[in-house]
């Protein structure tokens, strides 16, 4: 087996024992012995299981940002793009179960950049630009549209993580769902909304 053979191999290895038992519940140990190697083997390649779960994360979200960064900017009308996203992210959970697991799960303190709420605040980012431009066009306060970002992201989002382990209904009917309440939640937004019910 070759040196980028090798490296394949712990690195699909490390995936699914990260996926199963998380960053802080694998040790060097059960990485070498699930992938028939020695510790050396694994410090030689990524300096120990931090280095190789950085590499697995820098993948996974390498991944799932170019789904999501490709619906995005394919441009289209408002909701076309709301339903592209939602089905990029949830065709990414549903094969990639064990790289979303991954990046769902709590971060070690170490690690700053490449979690999961820091690519969904860069998708919010994306996303506050597109609806900015909508409330401009629709009379309401372009200023409020990165907390309305953050709140269409974060629904898709929250759902994809109950969608990761329910996996019913079907990918496509829970975009359908998704996009039902946030397309005609969307459509019928008050210019100044206030609560009706407060204490």
């Amino acid at each position: 087996m070759t040196g980028t053979q090798r490296r394949e191999q712990l690195i699909t290895v490390g995936r699914k024992l990260f996926a199963k038992r998380g960053f802080d519940g694998t040790s060097v140990e059960e990485l070498a012995a699930a992938a028939k190697v020695s510790k050396p083997v694994i410090y030689e390649h990524f300096g120990g299981k931090e280095g190789m779960y950085a590499v697995i994360v820098d993948r996974e979200v390498q991944k799932l940002t170019s789904a999501i960064s490709d619906s995005l900017s394919d441009g289209g009308h408002p909701r076309a793009i709301v339903e592209r996203t939602s089905l990029a992210l949830l065709e990414y959970i549903e094969t990639n179960s064990d790289g979303f697991r991954i990046l769902v799960r709590d971060s070690p303190v170490t690690q700053s950049t490449g979690t999961f709420s820091s690519l969904i605040g860069d998708v919010a980012v994306q996303v506050e630009h597109l609806l900015a431009a909508q409330f401009k066009a629709r009379g309401l306060n372009p200023s409020m549209a990165p907390l309305y970002a953050q709140m269409l992201v974060g629904m898709i989002a929250l759902t994809g993580q109950w969608w990761l382990e329910a996996r019913k209904p079907k990918r496509t009917d829970v975009a359908a769902h998704l996009i039902n309440l946030a397309w005609n939640g969307l459509q019928g937004l008050e210019k100044d909304p206030t609560l009706s019910h407060t204490s």
